[in-house]
């Protein structure tokens, strides 16, 4: 039974016998064993559907990452300071789209491409918002910053100023010499005396008529708001002749210091019945609105000249105003000062000497006169010394 019973590897206990190792050569050992094969791929993953969808996510990953790269660089761009080297300015006409302002700022060497200036306009939503104007732009401006000057409308601001004392003609030379205004002037003028003397500024293109239709609007604004507050035993009729005065108040003197003792002067006078006898209303009767050549003295034949404006030759006050008149005369006009004087004369300086009395008035006269002549030797001998000075 012992015999019969034997386990089945031969073991005499029924225990598995240890495999026979079976000597290698020293190549076979150093040789590498074969790995775990690789599972068999399926039919779906070879299909061509899969590869074309792998093509797309592929195609779409490196879009994405393309145009993010693109959209970083042309922001970097837009806000990356620009090309100008000094400041200067640029004209956006009204009703420009945006390539063509695009273009314009590219021309001109603002920005360095139109491209990424449209799409930067376009990512700020800012495509529609862009105004019409002329804009000083800083040198090195980026794109940005060129993007809300536009967008702000803050254009460049000139300027015309009309004078205390020009007439209508003279400040309409000036606006019409205005290069940065547009459009015709008004074929005829408006009455003397009706334009503000103020500085008005613009922006380029602005139409010459409306800078007018203004001057005229704040004179008619600024004339009836004093007259309403003038004094009220003033001889004056109406509110032309409180103009007319004005003005001549205004040619008179440019001292503020004296306007208002000016003006009491001829209201004096008015109020004797005196003629007021001023030398800019002789001008004015000769040359109109023109005015007086500067090399053109005032003769004794002009004095003497009957013209509806000379106040040496006619009573009262003239037709109408000389020039026009600013706040500070037309305020002298309505407020006089409270005095007895009915003269003045220049005393040499550039202002003048008052009198009440005739006598009192030709001793400043005299006076005058004798500065006058010692001014003329004074220069007569600064000539004679140029000259010898030259000769030697």
């Amino acid at each position: 039974m012992t015999d019969g019973t034997a386990g089945q590897n031969g073991s005499p206990n029924g225990s598995a016998q240890p495999r026979l190792i079976v000597p290698k050569t020293a190549s076979e050992a150093l040789r590498p064993e074969a790995g775990t094969p690789p599972p068999r791929r399926s039919r779906r993953s070879r299909s061509q559907f899969v590869v074309f969808l792998n093509f797309v996510l592929s195609s779409i990953v490196l879009l994405t990452l393309a145009a993010g790269l693109a959209v970083y660089l042309g922001k970097q761009e837009f806000e990356a300071a620009g090309p100008l080297e000094t400041t200067d300015t640029v004209l956006i006409r009204p009703n420009s789209g945006v390539g063509e302002i695009a273009t314009i700022l590219e021309r001109q060497g603002f920005i360095s491409d139109a491209r990424i200036f449209r799409l930067g306009l376009r990512a700020y939503g800012n495509d529609g918002q862009l105004k019409a104007g002329e804009y000083e732009i800083k040198a090195g401006a980026s794109m940005h910053e060129i993007m809300e000057l536009l967008k702000s409308g803050r254009s460049v601001q000139h300027a015309v100023t009309i004078p205390e004392g020009l007439t209508v003609q003279q400040a309409f030379a000036r606006i019409a010499a205005t290069e940065e205004l547009a459009g015709p002037m008004p074929a005829e003028l408006p009455a003397e005396g009706s334009l503000s003397a103020d500085t008005l500024r613009f922006t380029r293109g602005t139409p010459r008529q409306a800078i007018i239709d203004k001057l005229m609007a704040d004179q008619k604004q600024l004339v009836q708001s004093i007259w309403e507050r003038r004094a009220p035993d003033l001889p004056l009729k109406d509110i032309n002749e409180f103009v007319t005065l004005a003005s001549i108040v205004e040619k008179e003197t440019g001292r503020a210091d004296e306007r208002s003792r000016v003006a009491a002067v001829f209201i004096n006078r008015l109020k004797k019945n005196m003629r007021l006898q001023s030398d800019p209303t002789i001008i004015y009767g000769l040359f109109g609105g023109a005015g007086k050549p500067a090399d053109r003295p005032i003769y004794r034949s002009d004095i003497e000249k009957p013209t509806p404006y000379n106040t040496y030759t006619i009573d009262g006050l003239p037709p109408g105003p000389i020039a026009n008149p600013g706040r500070a005369a037309l305020e002298a006009v309505a407020n006089p000062s409270v005095t007895g004087d009915l003269y003045f004369v220049a005393d040499g300086t550039g202002g003048h000497v008052f009198a009440s009395t005739l006598e009192e008035h030709n001793e400043n006269v005299a006076r005058y006169r004798a500065i006058l002549r010692q001014q003329e030797r004074e220069a007569e001998q600064a000539g004679a010394g140029e000259g010898d000075s030259s000769g030697n």
